[in-house]
């Protein structure tokens, strides 16, 4: 038990990388049950899942809730409540447009009454039978589910909370870092060997985040794009050798979405592994990938099975694939089948 925790630990807080990489249950595992909600982060620790993550927005009282975004029309059965219709508005976003109920327009108390629905019923037809039974979390909760768990595996559990959209919501007067300072403090979760990874797309946050918690931080880098705090940079910057070095001033992480460590051609298939990871390898900072999901839509063309978008196809060997490349963590929406290729990798 104790080599376990202490493999959990030195991979968290940023001691040199063992062999296998963590398994990230991406909203718990939310290929099986609707995201961010107990049952699936009870049965991503089941399935053997060493941290789990909570993506975090703001209610109108500063609280945080765990929901992929603060437009909640598609995670929750808000549309469906006729008490709330006149809540449906438009907003942009980072420079989007986007229309629905928002969790800022919100209270806590209001929020607690509604119920998580499953994010994508076309690919996940037996996570949306479970629809409308569970309710929105708040960070503190998902905290008390790892550390719950913890205690009953004798595991250590972490936590990788992501910060979502936190230029935005300090214009709206909800300063997100401040309240997140508090909520680690109050959790005793702000030092370096605290059991969490903090992620975020912007740069700012993390960079002052970094001056006043000792906790880990990853950045998160897209495919395409940019921070939306930064218009003057590129995620394609931010990973050459000099950007992961500037990371690497203010995380402990970075954060890449999957190709751009497994790039795939123009048939859908994947090429030789990027440099990617053994560049941050060498700015000292540690590599976590995202986000492996089991239907063939999602995975690169040598690793689907079956005929349709939907079906299931390779991904524990895709996760092997991964632990071959040398990524310190993986992202999935399967925790089991991650557990998987990894345990036969």
């Amino acid at each position: 038990m104790f080599r376990f925790i202490l493999t959990v630990l030195i991979l968290l807080t940023g001691t040199p990388a063992l062999a296998q990489p963590l398994i990230i249950a991406h909203r718990g595992a939310s290929g099986e049950r609707p995201e961010h909600t107990r049952a699936a982060y009870e049965l991503a620790i089941e399935q053997g899942a060493d941290v789990i993550e909570p993506d975090l927005v703001m209610t109108r009282d500063g609280v945080f809730v765990d929901r992929h975004e603060n437009e909640i029309g598609g995670t929750t059965d808000v549309a469906d409540r006729p008490e709330f219709a006149h809540r449906r508005t438009t907003k942009t976003i980072d420079g989007v447009s986007i229309t629905g109920w928002f969790t800022e327009d919100f209270t806590l108390a209001e929020l607690k009454t509604l119920r998580a629905k499953e994010r994508l019923p076309a690919f996940r037809h037996g996570s949306a039978a479970y629809d409308g039974r569970e309710p929105i979390l708040t960070f503190d909760e998902v905290v008390a589910i790892a550390r719950a768990a913890s205690a009953r595996t004798g595991r250590t559990i972490g936590v990788a909370p992501e910060l979502k959209h936190p230029s935005y919501f300090a214009g709206l007067g909800l300063p997100m870092e401040d309240a997140f300072v508090t909520a680690l403090t109050r959790l005793n979760l702000t030092a370096a060997d605290a059991p969490i990874i903090v992620q975020c797309f912007e740069v700012g946050p993390l960079e002052r985040l970094s001056k006043r918690v000792a906790a880990p931080l990853a950045q998160l880098v897209a495919a395409e794009g940019g921070p939306a705090d930064r218009p003057d940079l590129t995620y394609a910057v931010m990973i050459t050798p000099e950007g992961l070095k500037t990371t690497a001033t203010y995380a402990a992480w970075v954060a890449p979405e999957a190709t751009l460590v497994l790039p795939r051609d123009a048939e859908g298939r994947t090429t030789t592994s990027s440099a990617l990871v053994g560049d941050a390898h060498a700015a000292g900072l540690k590599v976590v990938v995202w986000t492996l999901r089991a239907e063939n839509a999602f995975l690169p063309a040598e690793r689907r099975r079956g005929q349709g978008i939907a079906d299931h196809g390779d991904m524990a060997g895709y996760a092997a694939a991964f632990a071959q490349a040398g990524v310190d963590a993986i992202f999935s929406d399967f925790p089991a089948l991650a557990r998987s290729g990894l345990t036969k990798h």
